[in-house]
């Protein structure tokens, strides 16, 4: 990554020299985890996006939001699994709630209170808001080389969503009001007669060629359902729940995230994620496994400015397939390496951000029910692990003898 900012030095030299040794005389005592939300919280400016607290008026004032909203980004960094285990350990750490900004026990609100504040951030899109302010803030002056394009599951604890019509196939009919042209007919079901021909409906990604942003997104199913994927290790996994979509930026940064149906292909968020990132970042080349090896994304990715260097697939064309391992073993004869697959290999910084993000920031704590909900949990997540991120590239490595 081309110059990374001398403000995000200055920042942790500001962190390192003024606010934690100032903390630590506050505080006592200051474990290693609560500096770690300490400089989350001071990174993100959460004051700026939660009002603060209300004027005085007429019946009971509403709890401070700016408190309960550090409370769900300490539930991601401490990595708590419910909402009732973050309550118990504010009750018993005293550094935590004065951090979170209580004084007392008595003050920290009831479950049923954060579970209110949890549906108004997750209706604003609260962490979603300051995760693209804090890319932007930090990224967006600068040229990017390369971003990470994966998926990973997300298990939820809910019933799966009724399956609707599949890609490229008709609406159902709708009441056609009075005065109003006919729709034109349905497909009709089954095999073709012998000479007719039906015109083929344009798949997701052909539509997502001439869309908007908002469009694609909107075309995109986001319900619980059953998702199924096979390991590396070539054995069918199946899952309910979600499927959440990362980019990953140089230096393992997430700069955009999407989440859908877990039966959603990879393939179908490669055009709104490059999208998105694109307006958030300046970068070079979109990484890409097999599962995304398809002709419109390839062309989207030029026509937006980037190389896309894609993993091929060869879709049981045993031909293609073996023309590619000849041309491996001659280029291995003659000591020439290709130079994408150099490239290539940055692509497993996305598999490591969802590591770590299912193990160290709540990602496998999935506890709410809804794609809204869902998606604010895991951001509040990657808000946390993209802080840490950061200040890994900012803090300057100890000197050796």
């Amino acid at each position: 990554m081309a110059g990374f900012g001398d403000d995000v030095f200055a920042r942790w030299s500001h962190i390192q020299d003024t606010l934690l040794p100032w903390l630590r005389e506050k505080l006592d005592p200051v474990t290693a985890a609560l500096e770690q939300l300490i400089i989350v919280l001071d990174t993100i400016g959460l004051a700026a996006y939660v009002p603060g607290p209300p004027r005085h008026g007429r019946g009971r004032n509403p709890e401070d939001r700016r408190a309960l909203a550090r409370a769900f980004v300490a539930k991601a960094v401490l990595g708590l699994p419910t909402t009732a285990a973050v309550i118990e350990r504010l009750a018993i750490d005293k550094s935590l709630r004065r951090i979170c900004g209580w004084e007392s026990v008595r003050e920290v609100p009831s479950e049923a209170t954060f579970s209110r504040a949890f549906a108004e951030f997750a209706a604003s899109e609260l962490p979603h808001r300051m995760h693209e302010a804090l890319v932007k803030r930090t990224l967006a002056d600068r040229i990017v080389g390369c971003v990470a394009r994966d998926a990973t599951e997300i298990n939820a604890r809910e019933k799966p969503a009724k399956s609707g019509p599949r890609d490229g196939a008709p609406p159902p009919p709708s009441a056609t009001p009075p005065g109003a042209a006919e729709p034109p007919a349905p497909r009709r079901r089954g095999r073709p007669k012998k000479g007719e021909e039906r015109p083929k409906p344009a798949t997701r990604l052909e539509r997502q060629a001439t869309q908007s942003l908002p469009e694609m997104l909107a075309d995109l199913p986001t319900g619980c359902d059953i998702g199924s994927k096979r390991n590396s290790k070539g054995y069918k996994h199946s899952w309910t729940g979600y499927k959440l979509h990362i980019d990953v930026a140089d230096g393992q940064i997430p700069v955009a995230c999407l989440l859908t149906s877990a039966s959603v292909h990879d393939s179908q968020l490669a055009i709104p994620l490059m999208t998105l990132t694109g307006q958030r970042i300046d970068y070079l080349y979109d990484l890409m496994d097999a599962a995304y090896d398809a002709a419109q994304i390839a062309e989207h990715s030029r026509a937006l400015g980037h190389m896309p260097v894609i993993d091929f697939n060869c879709r049981n064309d045993t031909d293609s397939q073996a023309a590619r391992e000849a041309e491996s073993k001659r280029r291995a004869l003659i000591n020439m390496p290709d130079p994408d697959d150099a490239l290539y290999n940055f692509r497993t910084m996305a598999e490591r951000i969802n590591a770590r993000l299912k193990d160290e920031f709540g990602g496998r704590f999935l506890r709410v029910r809804g794609a809204v909900k869902a998606h604010c949990h895991l951001m509040f997540g990657l808000l946390a692990l993209t802080v840490d991120q950061i200040l890994r590239i900012a803090r300057p490595e100890p000197a050796t003898a």
